[in-house]
Order: structure tokens, then C-alpha cells, then sequence
């Protein structure tokens, strides 16, 4: 039995940044330390105040969830369209789809996990090419 990569964060001491989008914050979970880097997970919300705007792209990963906790969140996806997720929805992102959010509540808060925790993120043209 080991402890290492026990982690555990409680809503209480929360920090949340900016990072990848500026109309989002993040609260990192600690996945990527207690990891060693094979996962990442954040919690997402929308930051007030930023002007959204999405372009549509793809990550390169192994595998990403998207868990909405609060409000609703819009995407298109590659072969998919438009998806509105609310409250207790969830999606698993395939590796490399491309896709674009098309807008979200004021409120809206996300559980994303990804794999693996450092992962690439491509501008394409279009979500339907």
C-alpha cells in the first residue's frame, strides 16, 4: 500500500486563476502532481466581466471529460453540431475532435479531467471541415 499521490482539496480553500481562455477561471485539483503529470482536473467557471469568444480548435490528448456542475455550457462538435449541456451533463471529448464553445450561463461551473495533464492545443479553420 502507498499514500503517494494522495491528494485531497476542499471547495473552502479554493483558489481559482486564469488560464487557457480568459473568460474562464481555473481551480486546480491537484491531479497533476499527484500524478506525476498523467491527469490533469480543474474546476471551470465563468470569469464576469471578460468578453467570450471561441475559436474553434482541437487538444491533443488521450482522453477529456467535461462534467457541468452549474448553468449551461454550448460546444459544436465535429460531427456532431451543437451540443447544450446543463446541469448534470456530461461529455468525453475523443481525442482531437475538433469543436468550439458557442457560449455558456453567467453562472456556469465544469469538472474537466484530462489526460495526460500537459496537453496541446491546436487553432483549426473550421469545427465542420
Amino acid at each position: 500500500m502507498t499514500t503517494n499521490g494522495f491528494v485531497v482539496t476542499h471547495a473552502k480553500d479554493a483558489q481559482f486563476e486564469r488560464g487557457l481562455r480568459s473568460f474562464f477561471e481555473y481551480r486546480d485539483l491537484g491531479m497533476k502532481q499527484a500524478t506525476q503529470g498523467r491527469v490533469t482536473a480543474s474546476v471551470i467557471r465563468a470569469a464576469g466581466g471578460h468578453a467570450f469568444s471561441s475559436q474553434p480548435h482541437l487538444h491533443q490528448t488521450e482522453f477529456q471529460l467535461v462534467y457541468v456542475l452549474k448553468g449551461w455550457i454550448e460546444f459544436e462538435y465535429e460531427g456532431q453540431g451543437v451540443v447544450r449541456l446543463e446541469a448534470g451533463s456530461c461529455v468525453h471529448q475523443p481525442p482531437g475532435i475538433r469543436h468550439r464553445e458557442m457560449g455558456h450561463s453567467e453562472d456556469v461551473e465544469l469538472l474537466e479531467v484530462v489526460l495526460p495533464a500537459d496537453f496541446k492545443t491546436e487553432t483549426v479553420e473550421t469545427v465542420n471541415p
